[in-house]
């Protein structure tokens, strides 16, 4: 009798994988990709030599003394982790500079070599365990692309860094994924590498035959096409991997989306930092993102059907920051406040179309808290109205559709009504869903709310619905400057204070009220934070960093006044424009310590550069600071580059070298600042 119960309970439990009666549809995932998916949100980390430089991508060349955390503390990491909500950390445990936070055999420019711990230390040995203390998934990010070690470029490196695959596979436990960055630039010899991708994957799954493969082509998941956060508003999991290849480029906005009928399941990934940049720089302890932000980002991935990868950057210490922290921790109660009640437990639901003659396939399933348990229509039927009904009003501005990928996606379009007196209103009308679709809607107040699903590759299977009340978030003060430098401070949250400084400090109700635009013609940063309730809550605080203000400045080069207006208008030349000049008169000599390029997101955006300042505008000399913008095609944010020593100057001449895509020969300038 106990074997039967037991049997009928394990049939009930795995009922979902094996259903006959509904035929998969297209390309599936693995089951070790729907437990990836159920994952949603970890940590990424971005920690290494780059942490010392303040640099995004190293060039393999640093002293590999130069890393030296004083209080490293990988237990911190995975503790603030555990507490943010996130299942797994992921760590850069080798970027394009080469630098291995193992003491790898196969490489000298490792912590081996370093001034930590005497050379006797090894970060993925210390958070592999804490990931394990604090029941967190550990996953690696190797970059195939070393600057440093003498054989890349040559065919015998292919072999090295397979075994350092190998190194980090066997070491150090479970690795549910491996980040692969498809970077692909010159090593110390000046040669390019042809990637064995076939070689680095069999060596993983030699070892780990279950971890998630992240790249531009998966197979395991992909990149969602840009470091913003957000996926398509129509997302497929499905992808025609053939067509695909990691760092080939050209292919974001197909990654964005994904391809309805595609071959292979290469769900996506959003990966994005929580600060300006992907490594720790004191110069961004203000500039970490805002707790709205990063809610627009959590439902712009998690809520489009994609994981959310949030990078984490570890500071010089070797811990995590305490501003990083503490917006962690902001996050995790906003999220636990969203969805703290699904009001759909207390509704009534009924469905259309529903699959007859399997008692294991109903509507009651569609709010049971079991992803395995699911509503289905009958073969044939690409459409149903799931319908929630109420006694009395419920108000909601969440709305939550799952479905039951093990068979496939399958929906294309979908929408949601209320029942306003005797008339449905549509109040959304959505795309795909996928593992998860989650919608933001204003506060809507009703009786009956249907969710229907107006087209489908075949009868959609819906695992959940959900309908949650989220609480109403202060806006964040939005900081602007104008050419002549007036700052001027708005917020959209009803009735608000703004209280505001200008040495750094944070604002609290004892600051200066911001009433009316002021002046701040030099360089400086303002911090905002507006207040409601009497000043009892109040928003994140924004800091603005501006640089001299432009009003006296004028663009020599004819055409190129929009990249000095503060109206982040942008200068763009015609195609074929490099090397391009970009001449600027400060209008009197001033001192300058640092400028900014800020790129055009639409194109022209510039990798390589040089800075050269003179007095006449006729003398230059060598320039005053020259190099790269690291990764600025992928994260296409200011770029602030500091000078060796400041310099008295009236003029200073950009010069753009080489562009971020080789297939974009424009130069665009949004705006170019000097501090």
């Amino acid at each position: 009798m106990k074997k039967t119960i037991l049997l009928a309970l394990l049939l009930a439990g795995s009922k979902a994988w094996a259903q006959p009666e509904i035929k998969p549809v297209g390309a599936l995932p693995s089951a070790a990709q729907v437990k990836w998916q159920q994952l949603e949100y970890y940590m990424f980390i971005h920690f290494g030599p780059n942490t010392f430089t303040d640099k995004e991508w190293g060039h393999g060349d640093e002293d590999p003394k130069v890393f030296n955390p004083t209080e490293l503390d990988a237990r911190q990491w995975a503790r603030t982790a555990k507490l943010a909500g996130m299942k797994g950390i992921i760590i850069t445990a080798k970027h394009h500079d080469g630098f291995c936070l193992w003491p790898s055999e196969f490489s000298k420019h490792t912590v081996r070599e370093s001034a930590w711990k005497n050379g006797k230390g090894d970060v993925l040995a210390e958070l592999s365990a804490a990931c394990r203390e604090y029941g967190l998934l550990f996953g690696v990010y190797l970059s195939p692309w070393d600057r440093n070690h003498p054989a890349y470029g040559t065919p015998e490196y292919n072999q090295v860094f397979a075994n350092q695959l190998k190194e980090v596979h066997t070491k150090y436990g479970d690795v549910f994924e491996q980040w692969f960055d498809g970077a692909n630039g010159e090593g110390p010899n000046g040669k390019k590498q042809v990637y064995d991708w076939n070689l680095f994957e069999s060596t993983v799954t030699n070892i780990h035959p279950n971890v998630i493969f992240f790249s531009d082509a998966g197979p395991g998941c992909r990149w969602i096409g840009n470091e913003s956060g957000y996926a398509g508003v129509t997302n497929w999991s499905t992808l025609n991997r053939a067509d695909f290849k990691p760092g080939m480029g050209g292919i974001t906005e197909t990654l964005n989306k994904g391809q309805e009928d595609g071959t292979h399941w290469v769900p996506g990934e959003a990966d994005v930092s929580i600060r300006p940049g992907w490594f720790y720089s004191a110069a961004t302890d203000g500039q970490v993102k805002t707790l709205p932000h990063l809610l627009d980002i959590y439902y712009g991935s998690v809520g489009r059907n994609a994981n959310l990868l949030l990078n984490i950057p570890v500071d010089r210490r070797g811990r995590i920051h305490a501003n990083d922290s503490t917006r962690l921790m902001e996050l995790r109660r906003a999220l636990d406040a969203d969805f703290r009640e699904n009001l759909a437990r207390k509704a009534r639901i009924a469905a259309t179309n529903t699959r007859q003659g399997n008692t294991m396939i109903s509507a009651v399933y569609l709010a049971d808290g079991n992803y395995n348990t699911y509503w289905a229509a009958a073969d044939g039927k690409t459409t149903g109205d799931i319908t929630l009904s109420y006694a009395n009003p419920v108000t909601f501005n969440r709305v939550s559709v799952q479905e039951f990928i093990p068979l496939g996606q399958r929906v294309r379009a979908f929408s949601v009504s209320v029942l306003q007196g005797k008339e449905w209103k549509e109040i959304a009308r959505e795309t795909t869903i996928g593992y998860k679709r989650i919608l933001r809607l204003p506060l809507t107040t009703a009786k009956s709310i249907r969710i229907s699903i107006l087209d489908a590759k075949a009868s959609p299977v819906i695992s959940e619905v959900a309908l949650f009340r989220a609480p109403e978030l202060i806006a964040d003060p939005e900081v602007s400057r104008d050419r002549s430098g007036m700052v001027s401070i708005k917020t959209q949250s009803p009735d608000p204070v703004i209280h505001y400084t200008l040495d750094g400090s944070v604002p609290t109700t004892a600051s200066p009220k911001y009433e009316q635009p002021f002046s701040m013609p030099g360089a400086g940063t303002v911090s905002a934070k507006a207040f409601v309730n009497n000043g009892k809550e109040g928003s994140t605080v924004i800091d603005a960093v501006f640089g001299i203000a432009p009003a006296g400045f004028k663009a020599v080069t004819p055409g190129a006044d929009a990249a000095i207006d503060a109206s982040r208008r942008a200068w763009t030349t015609k195609e074929n424009a490099y090397p391009a000049e970009l001449v600027i008169d400060l209008g009197r000599e001033q001192e300058v310590k640092a400028f900014s390029y800020t790129p055009n997101t639409h194109g022209g955006i510039v990798y390589k550069y040089a800075l050269y300042v003179s007095k006449d505008g006729k003398e230059w000399g060598k320039p005053a600071v020259e190099g790269t913008f690291a990764n600025v095609l992928n994260n296409p944010i200011p770029q602030y580059i500091k000078l060796s020593s400041p310099v008295t100057c009236k003029y200073i001449k950009f010069v753009a070298l080489e562009p971020a895509d080789p297939k974009d020969t424009r130069v665009s300038v949004s705006e170019l600042e000097v501090y």
